[in-house]
């Protein structure tokens, strides 16, 4: 198939998704409330912490919302376009429902993570874009195009880390009966994206931002907006980036050499 060809089916997919949630209305409005309000909870935190302390790691109260803004416009991009379908895999795996899209012309692994998309996670990416916007106003900066272009590309890069982390876990299905306690892991990971990279030392420092790249998937962009480009910490990020996304799906398409059929 083309890339025209897959751009066509996802966008399909979009309609689809739109039309279904439109649907559901009061269900769609309920997760984006129940979704902000976790936001507002850490912004919260923030606030609190920030009454008894004037620093955290060396980062001052703007810059952490900075940096909280930043983890949760990659994970709520990820919630977006990819959470729901690949946390529905280990499903698929165990019912043998994977056979439908392994019937599909199109690669298994982009039907699985495209076939619905969720507004209210793109809702609330917009808000996330508001909260760092905030906290760019409140530190005074005003950053310039290159900047908030490469802020953009290594939002994305965090999103790759995310979508791989996730297609590593599910492919466990492949493995084991349920994954459903493995998954968890994916949040407790990634709350640690709202942290200072200063704040981990040892072994936390070692596993969460050279290991596997958690802390840099927020830490990076936004210290990019606070201090100016870095190649560097863009040359890390897409390297994290790239070398988890095909430890991942080779992952999968390992897995799926173990995969028995509804039909077997």
């Amino acid at each position: 198939m083309s890339l025209l060809a897959y751009l066509r089916i996802w966008l399909a997919s979009i309609r689809y998704s739109v039309v279904r949630t439109m649907m559901f209305r009061f269900d769609f409005i309920l997760w984006v409330l129940v979704d902000g309000a976790w936001m507002g909870v850490n912004l919260l935190l923030i606030e609190v912490m920030f009454r008894h302390v004037d620093a955290i790691a060396g980062w001052g109260k703007a810059e952490m919302i900075l940096l909280v803004g930043t983890a949760m416009l990659v994970m709520r991009l990820f919630m977006t376009f990819f959470l729901t379908n690949l946390f529905s895999v280990d499903r698929l795996v165990r019912e043998g429902m994977l056979d439908f899209y392994l019937a599909q012309p199109g690669n298994p692994l982009f039907m699985l993570s495209t076939r619905r998309i969720d507004l209210d996670g793109f809702v609330n990416t917009v808000v996330a874009v508001g909260i760092v916007a905030y906290a760019v106003h409140q530190l005074g900066i005003r950053p310039g195009w290159a900047q908030i272009g490469l802020y953009g590309l290594m939002v994305l890069a965090g999103l790759i880390i995310h979508y791989a982390t996730v297609v590593a876990i599910v492919s466990l299905a492949f493995w084991i009966t349920r994954i459903q306690g493995i998954e968890g892991g994916y949040w407790a990971i990634f709350d640690l994206s709202r942290l200072p990279r200063p704040a981990l030392r040892g072994v936390m420092e070692f596993v969460f931002v050279y290991l596997f790249p958690a802390v840099i998937v927020s830490n990076f962009p936004a210290e990019t907006i606070l201090h100016g480009p870095h190649l560097g910490h863009l040359l890390w990020l897409l390297g994290a980036a790239l070398g988890w996304f095909a430890f991942a799906v080779g992952l999968f398409h390992l897995g799926l050499r173990r995969y028995s059929s509804a039909s077997s």
